[in-house]
């Protein structure tokens, strides 16, 4: 499991990094873009991440219930896959709320 969690990771930056390479702006196309909008891009970019590979993990999880053939342990293993994606769903819906929360009260 953890080579395929490598290899989707290290599949995605491969993808990612030329992109953001070779994005080019003139001078006049230059974004002017505060800290605060470009940390909030990263964390939407995050959060789509985090929505992918939990997919991922709900259909490997799919995957082990219908090749388990009725074992109490691969059932077990699916089941895992299942409640750790949801957990980290929910995680990262917490913490954008709270980012948001906080973002909120401070006036912003």
């Amino acid at each position: 499991m953890k080579k395929i969690i490598l290899s989707l990771t290290s599949a995605a930056v491969s993808v990612s990094l030329p992109l953001i390479a070779l994005a080019e702006f003139s001078e006049e196309e230059a974004p002017n873009i505060s800290a605060t909008d470009l940390l909030d891009n990263v964390t939407n970019w995050l959060f789509s991440i985090l929505l992918v590979i939990a997919a991922i993990f709900i259909i490997i999880a799919g995957f082990y219930f219908v090749t388990a053939a009725g074992d109490p342990d691969k059932t077990k293993k699916a089941r895992d896959f299942v409640l750790y994606a949801l957990i980290g769903v929910l995680v990262g819906f917490a913490a954008r709320g709270l980012v948001y929360l906080v973002g909120t009260i401070a006036g912003q």
